[in-house]
């Protein structure tokens, strides 16, 4: 298999077994990441092997891949539910039998972000200069938060999805983290932001599996308005309620109808619209929305028109 243009790394996942690191090498790919469980629950009932037998897997599965001249990222699976001191014993023997990258994966999304920065402290310390690397699972929510953490602990590789697709509760989203690092923490990343919406709805559309409408940065909602305060700041002035542009993302802007709706945002809709309505006309067409909000009609800009018109005529 060809690496996919000069920028992109396409790296093969094997479990720590000679086999699995052949299928790598037999793939023609220059990176693997290889990985086996640390936990007590998943040496007993997964693997059934003592902490030695781990520890001596680690270090032959890692050094004959670098035998073969593969560049090595290593994972101690489930290391957020792992006794610390073998943890970082795991990792220490990955490094001294080569590996040019550790990853600590919350397998089960079990940490917080105050827990995961204090143990990415300890493992960057570990690791020397190796890169450090995070993959967080979203159990409770906490995937991108966690991620973001990471990073200020230290960590130079994040683990994402787009849509944040994966496991149970998915894991960390490309598009969250991305714009996280970049405006909250002021990181150059080097990424095509504007793609960031493109890129969602097409992995949505391959996968068949739906954005959610309150997505953060991708939802359809996410730069949505209905609330009368809400839409008048942002006609004055998107940043009173946006932090970040939806053309940065390549999103779009929808300034919604409903019973939360006020004049100044009505306004704008129909006058987009080409039609122009004193204050007064104006309060009757958003009573008359409001009245179809309640019973719980979907209100589009063209409803709304359709209402102004009618009423002109009348």
């Amino acid at each position: 298999m060809e690496e996919v243009g000069d920028k992109t790394e396409v790296i093969g996942l094997a479990r720590a077994n000679k086999n699995d690191i052949d299928k790598v090498i037999e793939a023609g790919l220059s990176s693997i990441h290889v990985f086996i469980a640390t936990s007590e629950i998943h040496m007993k009932y997964k693997l059934k092997m003592t902490r030695e037998e781990v520890l001596d897997r680690i270090y032959e599965s890692v050094s004959y891949a670098k035998s073969h001249g593969l560049i090595v990222e290593f994972s101690p699976e489930d290391a957020t539910r792992s006794e610390e001191d073998f943890l970082l014993t795991a990792i220490k023997t990955a490094i001294q039998a080569g590996a040019d990258r550790i990853n600590i994966p919350d397998t089960v999304g079990v940490m917080t972000p105050f827990t995961f920065y204090d143990l990415i402290k300890k493992v960057v310390n570990v690791a020397g200069d190796k890169i450090v690397s995070v993959h967080c699972h979203n159990d409770f929510g906490l995937a991108t938060a966690n991620s973001i953490a990471g990073v200020a602990a230290g960590a130079r590789q994040v683990h994402v999805t787009v849509n944040g697709i994966g496991e149970r509760a998915g894991n960390a989203s490309l598009e969250e983290v991305v714009m996280a690092l970049k405006k909250l923490m002021h990181y150059d990343l080097n990424i095509k932001t504007w793609l960031l919406y493109e890129t969602s709805k097409l992995v949505s559309e391959l996968s068949g599996i739906p954005i959610p409408y309150f997505k953060a940065i991708v939802g359809e909602n996410a730069f949505g308005h209905e609330a009368g305060i809400h839409v008048h700041g942002v006609i004055e002035n998107p940043a009173t309620y946006e932090p970040i542009s939806p053309e940065e993302v390549g999103n779009f802007r929808r300034l919604a109808l409903g019973k939360h709706s006020g004049i100044h945002g009505l306004k704008k809709i129909l006058e987009d619209q080409g039609i122009h309505l004193d204050d007064n006309k104006l309060r009757i067409v958003l009573m008359e929305i409001k009245k179809k909000a309640e019973s719980g009609e979907k209100i589009s800009a063209e409803d709304a028109r359709n209402i102004a018109i009618k009423l002109l005529n009348s």
